[in-house]
């Protein structure tokens, strides 16, 4: 099979609504590198959309789970659970941001997290308002797409959402959005739309990562913690892109010192394998009644073994740490790219490996490049890489490279990216 047979057999029996980025078919893949079925070697700058954090198939990984198979597969943690899924939940709320005591569940997405968030609130609060923020991703089912804040292609053609929910800007200081006008927003929303009594939760993510890999500013996130605590509304901390080292810390909240009150965790938590998770602190967690949380293939065995096998990972081999550096190496090269092409990169950014570049046309901030974007992005293959775009107006290419990947490679990946941006800025 070839790359053009496979993507002309996907067209004809997969819905033209589950697009592929490139018609690359894998055929293996190992830590930071990619191969696919014609033969071709890839640096993967995306990881899946930041779910292999500890790279392609980890050793360590990979032996968990073949051990966790030849024992069983399923048997569903809601009729007889197993050991590793109590194990996990110990670990997860034992390095969850803050002291408070925590408890956790496990699903299988990231939208399931969420939504379970917005359950968990409901029930404790017995209020029905959720308040997010312009540009968040929170994921593509209903509920999930109305605390979305970006029309497409996430809710293009897929309404009516459910009631009860709202927005407010998200404080980016490239934009000219301050602090200030993000909570001047929510109070606006408070005497118009909602009372705060109303307000069952806020969500936020900590850096944004559809919307453009705009990170919260630390003073935001205190404030937020500061407003729910007046209010009694639940600080929902949408850590799904963040999490697992990927910033620089287990979770982003940390570079706030702020303890939400639940946490959504899943891509990066198990090195590819489907299991998510929300931790919160226990009075709250514990609102729902039993039955009222869970799903058939929530806590996977396979998944709980996986996750545990990250999370040594993480530990053994500094990885949080690695994030750091890695967006150290990053920020530089791209910054000094940046010095040769100023009127298109508007803006360099990360937090620890969490990494995007801005495009823009005359060096205005307000003049997205979504073309020069989309292009690197359909030819970064021919280049020997693998890259994603995101952004409010599709114009950031982001960076989420595995937190195992190499110096070496780095490099050689970022030299490939300098030579594909040079050529298509001409």
């Amino acid at each position: 099979m070839t790359n053009s047979s496979l993507q002309e057999r996907k067209v004809k029996v997969i819905a033209r609504g589950q697009g592929n980025v490139y018609p690359v078919y894998v055929d293996r893949a190992d830590n930071a590198e990619i191969w696919d079925v014609d033969g071709n070697r890839y640096i993967d700058f995306g990881t899946g959309i930041a779910v292999c954090n500890t790279g392609h198939s980890h050793p360590k990984v990979v032996a968990a789970v073949k051990a966790q198979l030849d024992k069983f597969s399923h048997t569903c943690v809601m009729i007889n659970p197993y050991e590793s899924a109590v194990e996990l939940a110990e670990k997860l709320t034992e390095i969850a941001p803050g002291s408070s005591e925590k408890k956790a569940i496990f699903v299988t997405t990231g939208a399931e997290a969420v939504e379970n968030c917005v359950k968990i609130a409901r029930a404790h609060t017995g209020r029905r308002g959720i308040i997010a923020f312009n540009g968040g991703f929170h994921g593509r089912t209903n509920l999930t797409m109305a605390m979305t804040g970006k029309i497409s292609p996430y809710k293009h053609l897929f309404g009516p959402f459910p009631g009860d929910i709202f927005h407010a800007p998200f404080p980016m200081a490239f934009h000219d959005v301050a602090i200030k006008d993000s909570l001047k927003a929510i109070e606006n929303l408070f005497k118009v739309d909602i009372a705060p009594s109303d307000v069952a939760a806020i969500i936020v993510e900590p850096v944004q990562g559809e919307g453009g890999f705009y990170a919260a500013p630390a003073e935001f996130l205190q404030v937020l913690r500061a407003l729910c605590d007046q209010h009694g509304i639940v600080l929902i901390a949408d850590e799904i892109q963040t999490g697992f080292g990927r910033t620089g810390k287990m979770f982003s909240f940390e570079h706030a010192d702020v303890e939400p009150d639940l946490i959504t965790m899943a891509k990066g938590i198990a090195g590819g394998f489907p299991i998510a998770a929300v931790v919160g602190k226990s009075e709250i967690m514990d609102a729902p009644l039993p039955g009222g949380l869970g799903g058939t293939y929530g806590g996977s065995p396979v998944g709980c073994v996986a996750a545990l096998a990250v999370l040594e990972v993480i530990e053994e081999e500094n990885l949080v740490q690695r994030a750091d550096q890695i967006g150290q190496i990053f920020n530089e090269q791209l910054t000094a790219l940046q010095a040769s092409y100023p009127n298109l990169i508007g803006e360099v950014r990360n937090q620890g490996a969490m990494i995007a570049i801005e495009l823009v046309i005359d060096g205005d901030s307000e003049q997205a490049n979504t073309d020069l974007t989309q292009a690197i992005i359909s030819k970064a293959a021919e280049h020997g890489l693998i890259l994603l775009a995101c952004g409010f107006y599709g114009n950031v290419i982001r960076f989420l490279p595995a937190l195992t990947i190499s110096d070496e490679l780095i490099y050689e990946g970022l030299e490939k990216f300098n030579q594909l941006f040079s050529v298509l800025a001409r």
